[in-house]
């Protein structure tokens, strides 16, 4: 059995961070959320204990850290982010990992992705991939025992990611086929990846939901079956997203992930991951009609 029993998180108050810290609640572990705006994480965390703690300082850190087993990270490269600036997924990490060896930590959770794996293929390169492919070395490498998770597409994304007003917005289209998953099933995983831990053993898990479909598919299942909101699905030709990128950081990002997306050739192999941390049971369907 794991001696896991405390889990601090950063990144609780984003997206996929949320379910994660609520299901980590719910399978009974004593939660701290570490936040650069207590208050605010106070109101939605309302049962978890949070302190005050950044990525950029690691003076912080180190008491947010005091008496935690393990803590999980949900980090990201910002859209406007440029590779100069200060990355919570590389410098933030070497911050992290300073303080915790000031700590009693066992356990260092991540949230990496499949599609980042796309770099290198058919010429591809973008400095977000290194930098999320230099936060797994750094973990790797740091002697703390680990559970990386590496997911496919986050249903949450079409919802508010990809969402403007009452249109779903795709870039190109694509045969290539991606196992959403869903942030509720998700975070379950989670919890039980901790649950079952083995002190000083890593752990990688490949998360991946229970139907492979292509982006024009996943949206127009999505709006179909969305009920507070008649939705539209629009794709854009991804040539255009590209030279739009050139004038707008923003749109740059954009046309860099949307074209990994749509070229990334996703195969299934969370098998091992349902064996171990149980199998997601959210569709698009049952997710548009919940959320």
């Amino acid at each position: 059995m794991s001696s896991i029993r405390t889990v601090a998180v950063i990144g609780a108050t984003g997206m996929l961070g949320r379910p994660v810290t609520n299901a980590l609640t719910n399978a009974g572990f004593a939660v701290r959320v570490i936040a650069r705006d207590p208050a605010s994480a106070r109101r939605l965390f309302p049962q978890a204990d949070v302190v005050p703690g950044d990525l950029t300082d690691v003076s912080s850190l180190i008491p947010a850290l005091q008496e935690q087993d393990a803590v999980y990270l949900n980090l990201s490269v910002g859209q406007t982010e440029r590779p100069a600036d200060f990355h919570t997924e590389t410098d933030g990490i070497r911050n992290l990992l300073q303080a915790a060896r000031q700590t009693s930590l066992k356990r260092i959770g991540y949230l990496s992705s499949l599609v980042m794996n796309y770099q290198g293929m058919n010429g591809f390169y973008w400095w977000v991939f290194g930098v999320k492919q230099e936060a797994v070395r750094l973990l790797t490498a740091s002697g703390i025992p680990h559970s990386i998770f590496y997911s496919s597409t986050f249903m949450e994304s079409l919802l508010y990611t990809q969402r403007q007003r009452n249109w779903i917005m795709l870039a190109g289209t694509s045969p290539v086929q991606l196992h959403y998953i869903a942030g509720q099933d998700y975070g379950r995983q989670v919890a039980r990846a901790f649950q079952i831990a083995v002190d000083g053993q890593n752990q990688a898990y490949v998360i991946q939901g229970p139907e492979p479909l292509t982006q024009t598919e996943a949206a127009r299942q999505l709006a179909r079956h969305y009920t507070k909101a008649k939705l539209s699905v629009i794709t854009t030709p991804h040539w255009i997203l590209k030279m739009a990128g050139q004038l707008a950081p923003l749109i740059n990002y954009g046309a860099h992930i949307t074209e990994a997306l749509n070229m990334y050739p996703e195969t299934f192999g969370a098998e091992q991951t349902w064996q171990d941390l149980g199998k997601p049971s959210l569709t698009i369907k049952a997710f548009a009609e919940q959320a």
